[in-house]
């Protein structure tokens, strides 16, 4: 008699899509700079009467509300990503830094990283090895994995 698996069957390519995701927004954070919203100071003449519906609006509130949270929101999201990478094993951990989280990401290839960042060079199997180990390992600290739907997840017990 076979064992049967509990872990379900993760998607590898939906997984690494979606942590390249957290990546992206986590860079766009980095790099962008927050523009406060300001409240409108001219008033806004009507001849028609406003309805009431019971409820009243703060303009200077909301936006107050808005200028607070977001960059908290925003910084909150960076230090849980750093958080997690800090975690990770050295190699890891090296490979995400240099890859990923780097602002110039978009200009270095994964085989400049495996060829030229680590000291040694490591080859293209192991450096995909490794990110796969990482992005695991992020995948699910940040609930990103992604299930395999199909046929082939649901292997019975074989006799």
């Amino acid at each position: 008699m076979g064992q049967q698996s509990f872990l379900p069957g993760i998607d590898q390519e939906r997984t690494q899509s979606e942590v390249e995701a957290a990546f992206e927004k986590y860079r766009l954070y980095k790099f962008l700079t927050f523009e406060e919203r300001e409240a409108k100071t001219t008033a806004v003449w009507s001849d028609s009467p406003r309805s009431f519906t019971g409820t009243t609006t703060d303009q200077t509130a909301s936006i107050a509300i808005h200028n607070v949270d977001t960059p908290a929101a925003r910084r909150e999201y960076c230090e849980r990503i750093e958080r997690i990478v800090r975690r990770l094993p050295r190699m890891e951990k090296f490979l995400i830094e240099e890859k990923y989280m780097n602002i110039e990401y978009d200009y270095i290839t994964h085989e400049n990283v495996y060829s030229f960042k680590f000291q040694p060079p490591i080859s293209s199997g192991t450096y995909s090895k490794i990110r796969w180990k990482a992005f695991y390992k992020l995948a699910m600290d940040l609930n990103l994995i992604v299930e395999r739907m199909g046929d082939d997840d649901y292997r019975g017990i074989q006799e």
